[in-house]
C-alpha cells in the first residue's frame, strides 16, 4: 500500500482526466453553516498539493457564509466512467491575495468580468438584471485588463482524512482511509 495519499489522488486524477469525458476536476463541496443546516454544491479543483485542495469563489456567497460559521468541508470526486470516488475532509483556509490574484489571470475574460457582476448566491429579479450588469462591467473594463475583484478568491480544504473508494464485483468495493497523524498519515482499510 501507499503511503502517499497526495501521490495516489495525483495518479487517480490523472486517470480521470486521461478518461473521464466531462470536468475531472469537478468535486462536491459540503459544507454547513453556523445553525447545522449542511449544503452541498459542485466547485472545480483549480490547485492541489500536500498543503491542501484549492477553489475558488465569492467571498460573498453562500458558500463563503458556511465556511467563514463553520471552517469545515468535505469534498468529493465522483468518476463515475473509472467507478472510483475519493472522499476528502478537512479544515478551510481562505487563500492569500497573491495566489488568488495569479489563478483569476488565467480565467477568460467573460470569466473574470463575471466575478465583477454577479452577486453569488443574493436573489436576482431577472437574467436581464444580470445581464445587464455584465454589459456595464464589459464598458467599465473596456481595453484594460480585469483585476480581480476584493470580494473573489480562493480556498484550501486542508485534509485530515482522504479516502479512496474504487467499485468491485459484487458490491465488495475497496475502500483506503489515510488519516493525518502528525506531520504524516496513517493508513488502514475500511469494510464496504
Amino acid at each position: 500500500m501507499a503511503d502517499d495519499p497526495f501521490a495516489l489522488f495525483d495518479a487517480w486524477l490523472q486517470e480521470a482526466e486521461a478518461g473521464e469525458p466531462n470536468d475531472p476536476n469537478a468535486m462536491a463541496l459540503a459544507t454547513v453553516d453556523a445553525s447545522g443546516q449542511p449544503s452541498v454544491r459542485m466547485v472545480l479543483l483549480k490547485g492541489h498539493g500536500p498543503d491542501g485542495f484549492v477553489f475558488y469563489t465569492n467571498r460573498e456567497s453562500r458558500k463563503a457564509a458556511a465556511l467563514a460559521a463553520v471552517p469545515k468541508a468535505g469534498l468529493l470526486f465522483h468518476w463515475k466512467s473509472l467507478r472510483r470516488q475519493i472522499r476528502i475532509d478537512g479544515t478551510v483556509e481562505r487563500v492569500g491575495d497573491a495566489e488568488s490574484d495569479a489563478y483569476f489571470v488565467t480565467r477568460g475574460r467573460d470569466s473574470r468580468l463575471g466575478a465583477w457582476a454577479s452577486d453569488q448566491s443574493r436573489p436576482l429579479d431577472t437574467r436581464e438584471t444580470f445581464e445587464a450588469r455584465f454589459a456595464a462591467m464589459q464598458v467599465r473594463f473596456e481595453g484594460q485588463d480585469v483585476p480581480r475583484p476584493p470580494h473573489w478568491g480562493g480556498y484550501r480544504v486542508v485534509p485530515d482524512r482522504i479516502e479512496f473508494w474504487q467499485d468491485r464485483a459484487h458490491r465488495l468495493h475497496e475502500r483506503r482511509l489515510f488519516t493525518r497523524d502528525g506531520d504524516g498519515w496513517t493508513e488502514g482499510l475500511l469494510y464496504p
